[in-house]
């Protein structure tokens, strides 16, 4: 039995999410995945692009843009819980290795 991902909520999807990248597999080619960096330009994860492609009804189907449109909204409704984790352990991973600053005391 598989266990149900739980996601984050869209309006914190919006405040982490800084972009939705269509890419070739790097294991599999011929492939092509959607993957989502956070606005610092770090992976956060990674959805196959034919399965989000495949639950998506753009509003203009022969659009790009309208496609692409409709499958970064798809996938801003999906992001799974341990997106937040993972940022929450690379924060605080970031300010243990932080330069401390002697200045003006």
């Amino acid at each position: 039995m598989s266990e149900q991902v739980k996601c984050i909520p869209y309006e914190l999807a919006m405040k982490i999410v800084g972009n939705v990248i269509e890419e070739e597999h790097i294991h599999e080619p011929n492939r092509r995945i959607l993957t989502v960096y956070d606005k610092q330009g770090h992976e956060l994860c990674w959805y196959d692009a034919e399965e989000i492609l495949a639950e998506v009804k753009p509003a203009n189907p022969k659009d790009k843009d309208s496609i692409k449109l409709a499958a970064v909204e798809a996938i801003m409704h999906q992001i799974p819980e341990w997106v937040v984790e993972d940022l929450r352990k690379r924060e605080a991973q970031q300010q243990k290795t932080a330069p401390k600053c002697n200045c003006g005391s």
